[in-house]
């Protein structure tokens, strides 16, 4: 199911989500509930969790604890995550990266389909192409232009190798011949404070973690690399506007717990955070960072999930990315 398939069906789940009885667990949740995100604080994965996550507890009667857990392009809280106890207690966000990383990395200590269950898709958010202020491109034409004046003498920033960043730059690369160099950060904050500082020259980044240094003028955004424009910047042409056609990547978040929660939690989850969603308040705060809401039934996640996984396996064998 491609991302805009995942926004139309998001209002038929709100609506089964809120009106639909469960059989709730008896007592649950009884304590607080830990929410596990695999990258630092500051991206994309960490802004949306953090908004989810508080709004998820005033629903479920109990605080959900955020805990980050970055390194190793995102495997290490995925392996935390998996191997915490099913019992509703544990959540994981799970985004775009762990479907990449099943063919990225040779040997994972988790397996991406087995040791978890899927509650819903989040939300959806395009990448942002975006310059530091010092490089003398305002348009992504001009990019292109300046990389081949200067092979391999642009940078460009990522999330970690692996992550949705690095594969956009990858595939940036490759449709276009140019030659820049990979920078991998831990995480999209790193990347983005190491951007704006000078020390790479160019950022694929996830919208919400560079929105707002870009409409400040500390970036320069020159597209969105979805097929679309953004509600949070409709301003800013798409990459297949800007001249590059077939260019299209975009990162999305979920929520998925252990394998073997039992089904009653996992609906109980998937209905509250369906709610959630739905709140007036969190879905223009998150649209006005740059994510596209979009909740799901477990079912779907599932099927997009391994849609996904073959999906970027062709990109890394066609770019002929490795982990670094």
């Amino acid at each position: 199911m491609p991302p805009t398939r995942l926004l139309t069906t998001h209002a038929a789940v709100i609506a089964l989500a809120v009106l639909s009885p469960v059989a709730y667990p008896q007592g649950y949740p009884q304590k607080p509930i830990r929410f596990v995100l695999p990258f630092p604080p500051g991206g994309g994965t960490d802004t949306l969790g953090r908004v989810v996550g508080q709004k998820l507890g005033e629903t479920l009667g109990q605080q959900v604890i955020i805990d980050n857990r970055p390194g190793a392009g995102a495997n290490i809280g995925a392996e935390v995550a998996a191997k915490s106890p099913p019992d509703g207690y544990t959540l994981f966000m799970g985004n775009v990266a762990h479907t990449i990383n099943v063919t990225l990395y040779s040997r994972l200590n988790y397996d991406l389909l087995r040791d978890f269950a899927p509650v819903t898709m989040l939300g959806l958010t395009p990448n942002l192409i975006v310059v530091h202020p010092s490089v003398p491109a305002h348009t992504v034409k001009q990019l292109i232009a300046l990389a081949k004046a200067k092979p391999g003498e642009l940078n460009y920033a990522s999330a970690g190798s692996g992550s949705s960043s690095h594969l956009a730059g990858e595939l940036f690369k490759n449709l276009t011949g140019v030659q820049m160099v990979h920078v991998p950060y831990k995480g999209g904050g790193p990347a983005v404070t190491n951007l704006m500082a000078g020390e790479a020259s160019v950022g694929f980044a996830t919208m919400p973690s560079v929105l707002a240094q870009a409409k400040s003028g500390k970036l320069r955004a020159l597209a969105v690399t979805t097929g679309r424009r953004s509600q949070g910047a409709p301003e800013v042409p798409t990459v297949i506007e800007a001249g590059l056609p077939g260019y299209e990547a975009s990162t999305w978040y979920c929520l998925l717990v252990p394998a073997a929660t039992p089904k009653e939690i996992i609906m109980r989850l998937n209905v509250d955070t369906g709610k959630v969603l739905a709140m007036p308040d969190v879905n223009a705060r998150l649209t006005g960072l740059g994510y596209e809401v979009a909740g799901t039934t477990p079912e779907q996640l599932s099927a997009y999930m391994r849609s996904e996984i073959q999906k970027w396996g062709k990109v890394v064998k066609a770019t002929n990315v490795r982990a670094d």
